[in-house]
Protein backbone atom coordinates (compact mmCIF):
# COMPACT_ATOMS: atom_id res chain seq x y z
CA UNK A 1 0.00 0.00 0.00
CA UNK A 2 2.67 2.33 0.95
CA UNK A 3 4.01 1.66 -2.21
CA UNK A 4 0.82 2.30 -4.26
CA UNK A 5 0.62 5.23 -2.12
CA UNK A 6 4.32 6.82 -3.25
CA UNK A 7 3.50 6.25 -6.88
CA UNK A 8 0.23 8.02 -6.52
CA UNK A 9 1.85 10.69 -4.94
CA UNK A 10 4.53 11.43 -7.60
CA UNK A 11 1.87 11.25 -10.24
CA UNK A 12 -0.69 13.59 -8.64
CA UNK A 13 2.38 16.34 -7.84
CA UNK A 14 4.49 15.62 -11.54
CA UNK A 15 1.45 14.66 -13.89
CA UNK A 16 -1.73 15.43 -15.39
CA UNK A 17 -2.95 12.08 -15.09
CA UNK A 18 -5.91 11.50 -12.86
CA UNK A 19 -5.12 9.48 -9.88
CA UNK A 20 -6.27 8.93 -6.15
CA UNK A 21 -4.62 11.60 -3.87
CA UNK A 22 -3.29 10.12 -0.98
CA UNK A 23 -2.66 12.73 2.18
CA UNK A 24 0.85 12.99 2.18
CA UNK A 25 2.81 11.74 4.64
CA UNK A 26 6.49 10.21 6.25
CA UNK A 27 6.11 7.10 4.44
CA UNK A 28 4.64 7.83 1.76
CA UNK A 29 7.19 10.91 0.57
CA UNK A 30 10.26 8.62 1.38
CA UNK A 31 10.88 7.19 -1.87
CA UNK A 32 8.43 9.63 -3.67
CA UNK A 33 11.71 11.16 -5.99
CA UNK A 34 12.00 7.08 -6.89
CA UNK A 35 8.82 6.99 -8.40
CA UNK A 36 9.16 10.06 -10.77
CA UNK A 37 11.10 8.46 -13.30
CA UNK A 38 7.60 6.25 -14.12
CA UNK A 39 6.36 9.43 -15.25
CA UNK A 40 8.75 9.22 -17.94
CA UNK A 41 7.70 5.88 -18.90
CA UNK A 42 4.00 7.04 -19.65
CA UNK A 43 5.67 9.66 -22.02
CA UNK A 44 7.39 7.06 -23.85
CA UNK A 45 4.52 5.08 -23.93
CA UNK A 46 2.87 7.74 -25.34
CA UNK A 47 5.19 8.32 -28.15
CA UNK A 48 4.95 4.42 -28.77
CA UNK A 49 1.44 4.48 -29.17
CA UNK A 50 1.42 7.88 -31.18
CA UNK A 51 3.91 6.56 -33.71
CA UNK A 52 1.42 3.34 -33.65
CA UNK A 53 -1.24 5.28 -34.90
CA UNK A 54 0.25 7.78 -37.29
CA UNK A 55 1.95 4.41 -38.75
CA UNK A 56 -1.71 2.69 -39.26
CA UNK A 57 -3.25 6.23 -40.44
CA UNK A 58 -2.43 8.99 -43.09
CA UNK A 59 -1.56 11.39 -40.39
CA UNK A 60 0.09 14.52 -41.53
CA UNK A 61 4.02 14.70 -41.22
CA UNK A 62 3.59 18.30 -39.49
CA UNK A 63 0.67 16.94 -37.42
CA UNK A 64 2.73 14.03 -36.55
CA UNK A 65 5.18 15.89 -35.20
CA UNK A 66 2.92 18.31 -32.94
CA UNK A 67 2.03 15.14 -31.34
CA UNK A 68 5.25 14.43 -30.36
CA UNK A 69 5.95 18.08 -29.19
CA UNK A 70 2.76 18.63 -27.14
CA UNK A 71 2.58 14.96 -25.31
CA UNK A 72 5.16 15.33 -22.82
CA UNK A 73 3.24 18.97 -21.61
CA UNK A 74 -0.31 16.93 -22.09
CA UNK A 75 1.13 13.89 -19.55
CA UNK A 76 2.85 16.76 -17.09
CA UNK A 77 0.81 19.30 -17.23
CA UNK A 78 2.98 21.96 -17.52
CA UNK A 79 4.35 21.55 -14.51
CA UNK A 80 7.89 21.63 -15.50
CA UNK A 81 7.29 24.19 -18.41
CA UNK A 82 6.20 26.41 -15.86
CA UNK A 83 9.48 26.23 -14.35
CA UNK A 84 11.35 26.83 -17.38
CA UNK A 85 9.82 29.65 -18.15
CA UNK A 86 9.71 31.49 -14.94
CA UNK A 87 13.70 30.66 -14.42
CA UNK A 88 14.06 32.01 -18.03
CA UNK A 89 12.58 35.44 -16.61
CA UNK A 90 14.56 35.59 -13.43
CA UNK A 91 17.91 34.95 -15.17
CA UNK A 92 17.03 37.35 -18.11
CA UNK A 93 16.73 40.07 -15.32
CA UNK A 94 20.30 40.14 -14.64
CA UNK A 95 18.93 41.15 -11.36
CA UNK A 96 21.38 39.24 -7.89
CA UNK A 97 20.28 36.45 -6.41
CA UNK A 98 17.41 38.14 -3.81
CA UNK A 99 15.72 39.73 -6.85
CA UNK A 100 15.77 36.78 -8.82
CA UNK A 101 13.90 34.39 -5.86
CA UNK A 102 11.10 37.05 -5.96
CA UNK A 103 10.89 36.57 -9.79
CA UNK A 104 10.26 33.04 -9.59
CA UNK A 105 7.68 33.18 -6.80
CA UNK A 106 5.80 35.95 -8.74
CA UNK A 107 2.89 34.41 -10.66
CA UNK A 108 3.09 36.53 -13.63
CA UNK A 109 4.24 35.90 -16.90
CA UNK A 110 6.97 38.16 -17.83
CA UNK A 111 7.86 39.06 -21.80
CA UNK A 112 11.82 37.24 -21.70
CA UNK A 113 9.51 34.09 -20.25
CA UNK A 114 7.10 33.99 -22.98
CA UNK A 115 9.98 34.73 -25.64
CA UNK A 116 12.01 31.43 -24.06
CA UNK A 117 8.74 29.30 -24.42
CA UNK A 118 8.04 30.07 -27.73
CA UNK A 119 11.27 29.73 -29.23
CA UNK A 120 11.47 26.11 -26.72
CA UNK A 121 8.31 24.99 -29.10
CA UNK A 122 9.64 26.16 -32.21
CA UNK A 123 12.76 24.20 -31.64
CA UNK A 124 11.39 21.08 -30.22
CA UNK A 125 8.70 21.01 -33.45
CA UNK A 126 11.23 21.46 -35.91
CA UNK A 127 13.51 18.49 -34.11
CA UNK A 128 10.43 16.41 -33.71
CA UNK A 129 10.03 17.23 -37.80
CA UNK A 130 13.08 16.16 -38.71
CA UNK A 131 13.56 12.75 -37.02
CA UNK A 132 11.95 9.50 -38.57
CA UNK A 133 10.52 7.90 -35.44
CA UNK A 134 10.93 4.17 -36.22
CA UNK A 135 11.92 1.68 -33.17
CA UNK A 136 15.33 2.89 -32.43
CA UNK A 137 14.95 6.32 -32.23
CA UNK A 138 11.45 5.68 -29.87
CA UNK A 139 13.84 3.54 -27.54
CA UNK A 140 16.43 6.55 -27.25
CA UNK A 141 13.90 9.07 -26.55
CA UNK A 142 11.87 7.22 -24.28
CA UNK A 143 15.29 6.20 -22.33
CA UNK A 144 16.04 9.98 -22.03
CA UNK A 145 12.25 11.01 -20.91
CA UNK A 146 13.03 7.98 -17.71
CA UNK A 147 16.77 9.34 -17.31
CA UNK A 148 16.02 13.28 -16.91
CA UNK A 149 13.51 12.28 -14.06
CA UNK A 150 16.19 9.76 -12.71
CA UNK A 151 18.52 12.45 -12.92
CA UNK A 152 16.04 15.27 -11.52
CA UNK A 153 15.41 13.34 -8.46
CA UNK A 154 18.97 12.79 -7.88
CA UNK A 155 19.96 16.33 -7.97
CA UNK A 156 16.92 17.41 -5.36
CA UNK A 157 17.90 15.13 -3.07
CA UNK A 158 22.11 16.11 -3.35
CA UNK A 159 22.33 19.41 -4.44
CA UNK A 160 22.53 22.29 -2.07
CA UNK A 161 18.82 24.03 -2.06
CA UNK A 162 18.37 27.87 -2.43
CA UNK A 163 15.83 28.26 0.35
CA UNK A 164 14.14 26.28 3.08
CA UNK A 165 10.21 26.19 1.68
CA UNK A 166 8.58 25.64 -2.05
CA UNK A 167 8.25 21.93 -3.38
CA UNK A 168 11.86 21.23 -3.72
CA UNK A 169 12.28 21.37 -0.38
CA UNK A 170 9.45 19.57 0.81
CA UNK A 171 10.53 16.60 -1.52
CA UNK A 172 13.91 16.75 -0.03
CA UNK A 173 13.82 17.13 3.39
CA UNK A 174 10.89 14.49 3.31
CA UNK A 175 13.37 11.75 1.10
CA UNK A 176 15.25 9.57 2.77
CA UNK A 177 18.16 11.59 1.15
CA UNK A 178 20.75 9.16 0.89
CA UNK A 179 19.10 5.69 0.49
CA UNK A 180 17.40 8.05 -2.64
CA UNK A 181 20.83 9.82 -3.64
CA UNK A 182 21.77 5.96 -4.29
CA UNK A 183 18.68 4.37 -6.02
CA UNK A 184 18.11 7.34 -8.34
CA UNK A 185 22.18 7.30 -9.09
CA UNK A 186 22.15 3.58 -9.97
CA UNK A 187 19.23 3.80 -11.83
CA UNK A 188 20.27 6.41 -14.02
CA UNK A 189 23.68 4.60 -14.62
CA UNK A 190 21.93 1.84 -15.63
CA UNK A 191 19.60 3.97 -17.81
CA UNK A 192 22.51 5.66 -19.69
CA UNK A 193 24.22 2.26 -20.38
CA UNK A 194 21.03 1.02 -22.08
CA UNK A 195 20.36 4.24 -23.77
CA UNK A 196 24.51 4.22 -24.88
CA UNK A 197 23.80 0.52 -26.14
CA UNK A 198 20.60 1.09 -28.14
CA UNK A 199 21.32 4.13 -29.62
CA UNK A 200 25.38 3.98 -30.31
CA UNK A 201 26.89 7.17 -31.47
CA UNK A 202 23.32 8.79 -30.70
CA UNK A 203 22.69 7.61 -27.66
CA UNK A 204 26.38 8.39 -26.43
CA UNK A 205 25.44 11.81 -27.47
CA UNK A 206 22.02 11.95 -25.83
CA UNK A 207 24.17 11.35 -22.62
CA UNK A 208 26.71 13.62 -23.11
CA UNK A 209 24.00 16.43 -23.56
CA UNK A 210 22.70 15.04 -20.29
CA UNK A 211 25.31 15.92 -18.60
CA UNK A 212 26.43 18.94 -19.35
CA UNK A 213 22.79 20.22 -18.46
CA UNK A 214 22.68 18.58 -15.10
CA UNK A 215 26.65 20.71 -14.86
CA UNK A 216 25.21 23.66 -16.13
CA UNK A 217 21.60 23.73 -14.19
CA UNK A 218 24.12 22.94 -10.92
CA UNK A 219 26.59 26.20 -12.08
CA UNK A 220 23.69 28.48 -12.52
CA UNK A 221 21.84 27.48 -9.62
CA UNK A 222 24.72 28.13 -7.25
CA UNK A 223 26.01 31.11 -9.14
CA UNK A 224 22.93 32.73 -9.99
CA UNK A 225 20.16 31.59 -7.37
CA UNK A 226 22.05 30.02 -4.41
CA UNK A 227 21.31 26.72 -4.26
CA UNK A 228 18.71 24.74 -6.90
CA UNK A 229 14.24 25.17 -6.12
CA UNK A 230 11.73 23.87 -7.84
CA UNK A 231 11.35 26.04 -10.59
CA UNK A 232 14.93 25.07 -11.37
CA UNK A 233 14.43 21.55 -11.56
CA UNK A 234 11.59 22.48 -14.31
CA UNK A 235 14.08 24.42 -16.18
CA UNK A 236 16.68 21.50 -15.98
CA UNK A 237 14.29 19.02 -17.14
CA UNK A 238 12.68 21.00 -20.28
CA UNK A 239 16.13 21.97 -21.04
CA UNK A 240 17.46 18.30 -20.59
CA UNK A 241 14.85 17.29 -23.04
CA UNK A 242 15.32 19.93 -25.20
CA UNK A 243 19.09 19.20 -25.82
CA UNK A 244 18.77 15.32 -25.95
CA UNK A 245 16.45 15.63 -28.95
CA UNK A 246 18.65 18.11 -30.44
CA UNK A 247 21.67 15.34 -29.98
CA UNK A 248 19.80 12.44 -31.74
CA UNK A 249 18.77 14.71 -34.59
CA UNK A 250 22.71 15.78 -35.07
CA UNK A 251 23.99 12.63 -34.84
CA UNK A 252 21.05 11.28 -37.50
CA UNK A 253 22.10 14.10 -40.11
CA UNK A 254 26.14 13.31 -39.66
CA UNK A 255 25.11 9.65 -40.21
CA UNK A 256 23.03 10.45 -42.94
CA UNK A 257 20.03 9.17 -42.21
CA UNK A 258 17.46 11.72 -41.81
Amino acid sequence: MIILETVAVAFAMFSAIPVPQPAWNEKNMRYVLCAFPLVGVVCAVAYGLWAALCGNWPVPDLLEAAGYCLAPVLITGGIHLDGYADTCDALASYADAAKRQEILKDPHCGAFALICVCSYFVAYFALCASLTMDARTLACLGLGFVLERALSGWAVATLPLAKNTGLAHTFATAADRRMVRWILAVLAFVLSAALMAVGGMAGILMVAAMLFVLWRYHTVAQKQFGGISGDLAGWFLQKAELWMLAALVLCRIVEGTL
